[in-house]
């Protein structure tokens, strides 16, 4: 890799995807951070996402899709609150993300996909990860690079790269919720719980339980 080479990183506030942020810059990357609003529940996600990129001194693009949830009502989860969202949804923040690219010139489209995630993420998988790369090459006609650095990595191994890296995990947001805290319960919370216990890392998360 050239020094300063550009990429693009979904940063959804959220502890992989940050730690996916710092570990780009680390790098060498000029990284350009990239959040989506799309009608979510968990509003403070973006929140988390523009504290992050502020810390990590990188550029961060809010694109706002929430005009897109009364189109897509029915075959998206994004306002249920206790229902991650559905990888339909999440194919538009990866067009969002290869148009983003090729208008900053970068050639790279990083995703914070992991190991531990459930199999039903069929949009983590290495296969829609090719597909995707090259349907996107297809239309720009660049040779641009879908990839998940951390798809074969535990979740609490990244814990333990991030804080290595300094990741502010306390800027991190993982909850289905909204709310000055995680409520602790929900899947999402439940897994966040879980990596710290088992990467051994202080977990700075407030819980409601």
């Amino acid at each position: 890799m050239k020094r300063e080479e550009k990429c693009v990183v979904l940063l959804s506030g959220g502890p992989d995807s940050s730690t996916l942020a710092y570990w780009a810059k680390d790098k060498g990357y000029e990284v350009h951070a990239l959040a989506c609003r799309h009608g979510q529940t968990a509003t403070k996600e973006v929140e988390c996402a523009i504290s992050i990129a502020e810390k990590l001194g990188v550029p961060l693009k809010v694109v706002e899709l929430s005009s897109l949830q009364e189109t897509l009502t029915g075959i998206t989860s994004a306002r249920d609150e206790t229902v991650p969202l559905t990888s339909k949804f999440r194919l538009i923040f990866f067009s969002t993300a290869v148009a983003y690219a090729i208008t900053v010139g970068a050639r790279r489209v990083f995703y914070g996909a992991q190991g531990s995630d459930p199999e039903h993420y069929h949009d983590w998988r290495r296969e829609f990860q090719k597909s995707f790369q090259t349907a996107a090459r297809l239309a720009t006609h660049q040779d641009i690079f879908i990839e998940a650095p951390f798809a074969e990595t535990r979740k609490s191994a990244i814990l333990k790269l991030g804080l290595r890296l300094g990741v502010p995990f306390e800027s991190t947001w993982s909850c289905y919720l909204n709310g000055p805290k995680h409520c602790g319960t929900c899947t999402s919370c439940i897994n966040r719980k879980e990596a710290f216990r088992e990467a051994a890392v202080p977990d700075p998360t407030e819980y409601n339980e």
